[in-house]
């Protein structure tokens, strides 16, 4: 008689490593998240920014539903998005960090809706949120932009295989 081998399941955080890794194979842009609040600026770095509609201009991201810096943004209602450039990596690695002056570096500016934008970004948008998802451990927040920049130069910053990399 032949013993065939039984394979067993992965465990379920093998599992979430394989998806997170399989997922962490996708090239995603970089921005910042940020809004003027009554405690002051907060934000928060996001990878998981996407266009939606030109007409009307919608945008999405999706921060974690345990994101302290999400939950100060969102009873605002708005916020600004700044696209982050080639050379922004420290940016980037400031607003994904607890317990610093996340705008204490670089030059920050107002957008017209009032909130900080990075003055150096590739561009930004000044957008309001028109709704929010629970969506396993992250919320969807679908956002009308209500005004834009033009578009800046330079290459992106880039997320891909849990690493920054700069294009152009």
């Amino acid at each position: 008689m032949s013993q065939t081998a039984i394979l067993s399941e992965p465990s379920a955080e093998a599992r979430r490593r394989a998806f997170r890794d399989l997922l962490g194979r996708y090239a995603t842009g970089v921005v910042v998240i940020a809004a003027s609040t009554p405690e002051g600026p907060q934000g928060m770095a996001a990878n998981s920014f996407t266009s939606v509609s030109l007409d009307p201009p919608l945008i999405a991201f999706c921060p974690m539903r345990s994101s302290s810096s999400w939950a100060a943004i969102r009873p605002v209602g708005g916020f600004a998005v700044s696209i982050l450039g080639a050379g922004h990596e420290d940016v980037a690695r400031r607003f994904t960090q607890k317990g610093v002056d996340r705008f204490g570096a670089h030059d920050w500016r107002r957008s017209p809706g009032g909130h900080p934008i990075l003055a150096e970004a590739l561009g930004w948008l000044d957008a309001t949120a028109e709704s929010t998802t629970i969506a396993g451990d992250h919320e969807v927040v679908l956002a009308r932009v209500d005004r834009w920049s033009e578009p800046g130069e330079g290459g992106a910053l880039v997320f891909h295989g849990g690493r920054y990399h700069a294009l152009g």
